[in-house]
């Protein structure tokens, strides 16, 4: 197999703190173009959030925070900017308090992208996002089976009034054909709730539903998770969705809707890599708020650790 196209400069030549800012430290390139097996595209849109704004910022601080990666993951035993051809392809273009309308460009400029077959590693924003996310996936791989790590279901019908909004994005993709909820497994929801209905809404709708307790229940035995993922998924395309707000606020205080008793990195960490060997066609990681991380910007760093778990995760399925 040839080598890689793109990959971090070395570590031991130019220091992890040196250089533009990109996901990595990986070479800034426009999507697609030839050579490329996934790329890292910022989606700084948080103006269809319901508590605190503030995930427009997402996208920068993963990246800065990422610059502590390294390519080998001793866990999954995989070099993973040895075996895959990765780069950052910046921001795509968004408006600003039209979520509808941001949802339309995501999906335009997604397209191309998953036409080139690159799989695409967005860093959000608010998880309005991942509408748009669909709408591109659906269009080039058929209606996608999703496995979503969530402190919420995000099934609302409305919020506020308002049909295209970060708590609505799963409903509106069920209802546009986009995600087949029979293939779809949606875990880590906790928290208090407006009513029962909130709790049943997305089991009616046909996901199955794996709470906040038993899903840490499952990261001690990660080998069930991946059970339960594998016989939900079938054979169909699979796309991942990652909120931060899973995690505990003492790990991830920097999100817009925080909720106590969530998962600990290390428990993330192992549920993630018990899909290796899994095959996603795209990823997602939303709702990281720099403005409520902490001081040692805790959010950021958990967050530019689990995008690289995806990667890794990619990067086991191509070997």
């Amino acid at each position: 197999m040839n080598a890689p196209r793109y990959g971090p400069p070395d570590a031991s030549i130019a220091p992890r703190y040196t250089g533009p800012r990109t996901f990595a430290r990986l070479p800034h390139v426009t999507v697609p173009e030839a050579g490329i097996d996934a790329a890292a595209i910022g989606v700084p849109f948080d103006t269809a959030t319901s508590f605190r704004a503030g995930a427009r910022f997402g996208p920068e601080a993963i990246r800065s925070a990422s610059t502590l990666l390294r390519p080998y993951h001793p866990a999954l035993h995989v070099d993973v900017f040895g075996t895959l051809s990765v780069v950052d392809g910046g921001d795509l273009a968004i408006t600003p308090g039209n979520a509808l309308r941001t949802t339309e460009q995501i999906d335009a400029a997604l397209r191309p992208v998953l036409e080139a077959g690159i799989v695409p590693l967005v860093l959000g924003g608010d998880h309005s996002i991942v509408l748009g996310e669909l709408r591109a996936q659906a269009a080039v791989h058929g209606p996608v089976g999703l496995v979503l790590i969530d402190a919420h279901a995000d099934t609302w019908d409305r919020y506020y009034g308002e049909r295209y909004f970060h708590g609505t994005p799963f409903r509106r993709a069920v209802e546009e054909g986009l995600l087949d909820p029979s293939r779809s497994l949606l875990a880590g929801m906790r928290g208090p709730l407006y009513g029962p209905a909130d709790a049943t809404q997305p089991v009616e709708m046909g996901f199955e539903v794996i709470g906040c307790d038993e899903l840490r229940s499952l990261s001690h035995s990660p080998d069930r998770y991946r059970e339960r993922v594998l016989r939900r998924a079938g054979d169909g395309p699979l796309f991942m969705s990652f909120d931060i707000d899973v995690l505990d606020p003492a790990f991830a205080p920097g999100t817009g809707t925080p909720e106590v008793a969530g998962l600990q990195p290390a428990e993330a960490l192992a549920l993630l890599r018990a899909l290796a060997g899994i095959r996603f066609t795209g990823f997602d990681l939303v709702e990281v708020s720099p403005p409520y991380d902490s001081a040692g910007q805790v959010t950021a760093l958990n967050a530019a650790a689990i995008a690289f778990e995806m990667l890794a995760l990619l990067a086991v399925a191509h070997r």
